[in-house]
């Protein structure tokens, strides 16, 4: 069994990764959760061992599930991510004969209202499997009433006056470490580690519902696959990813994504790539990626 879908803002039971929650108090909570051997989309990295990004996924989903249950949110109510983090420690992630159950303590560190409704809140995670510290994560998000969400959105909203970029053209799907072009968000551009922003909405994962703008998970898997290609890795496991989301990303207007490695540092061979993606002349979402020396 999973939490009720509606709760975590998805239309697909099988994308809900929560399975229960419990109050603790006030500003804790134990949320429990499960990995499953084998997804669609967030397929087994570096020879065995589970997707960070799904630990990803699971902190969204953790933000709206408490933003809702606990804290009061009403259905329909918007949730905007300013910042979602994840670091994991690799010996606990390879893959069993068995789907990973985790429990996930969570704090909630800023909890902001505006009169009686909740307007933001800031959590931090930490996912716990078979008594060991699995990844460490947490984020943060603001929450808009349907009018005030209109208002924000302008055109852009739905039923607005805009009109989707036709789909680019896929990299080739191992040089950004993926198996089927259709997972592929990164079209190739003349100029190296510069990427165009493939926005496919048919995709089952990324897209699972209708949306108006580019989902943050579609960002943040723009930032693994552009720091495969900036590493030449077609497999790595990423150990730690620091995602900001400054501003929507659209739909009717290209989106460029660019990787700089940084210098090496880390005397144990991790390397650290920026990812940045930018629209209209403006940054929009800027991301960190520590890459392990696991893969290839």
């Amino acid at each position: 069994m999973t939490v009720p879908k509606e709760l975590v803002h998805r239309t697909t039971v099988a994308e809900v990764m929560l399975t229960d929650w419990d109050r603790v108090d006030d500003t804790h909570f134990v949320v429990s959760a499960q990995w499953p051997r084998g997804h669609s989309f967030f397929t087994p990295v570096a020879d065995g061992y589970h997707d960070p990004l799904i630990g990803c996924e699971t902190v969204r989903q953790i933000g709206i599930l408490l933003g809702h249950a606990e804290f009061g949110v009403p259905f329909g109510h918007q949730f905007l991510v300013w910042d979602l983090a994840l670091s994991v420690r690799p010996q606990y992630l390879l893959m069993g004969y068995e789907p990973a159950s985790l429990s996930v303590s969570v704090h909630c560190t800023e909890i902001n209202r505006r009169g009686r409704n909740l307007s933001g809140l800031r959590f931090e995670a930490v996912f716990h499997h078979d008594g060991s510290v699995v990844a460490t994560g947490g984020g943060s998000f603001s929450c808009m009433a349907p009018a005030v969400y209109r208002r924000v959105r302008g055109e852009h909203a739905p039923g607005g006056n805009w009109h989707q970029m036709p789909l680019s053209s896929p990299a080739a799907p191992q040089s950004v470490g993926r198996m089927s072009p259709r997972d592929v968000v990164l079209s190739p551009t003349d100029e190296q580690n510069h990427w165009q922003l493939r926005v496919d909405t048919r995709h089952p994962v990324l897209f699972e519902h209708a949306v108006d703008h580019v989902p943050g998970m579609v960002l943040v898997e723009a930032a693994r696959q552009a720091t495969a290609a900036a590493l030449g890795r077609s497999s790595y496991l990423p150990l730690a990813i620091a995602n900001e989301f400054k501003r929507y990303v659209e739909l009717d207007s290209p989106c460029t994504i660019e990787a700089a490695v940084l210098p090496d540092t880390s005397p144990e061979g991790h390397r650290s790539v920026l990812v940045t993606a930018h629209q209209d002349g403006a940054l929009v979402f800027s991301s960190t990626v520590t890459a392990g020396s696991h893969g290839i």
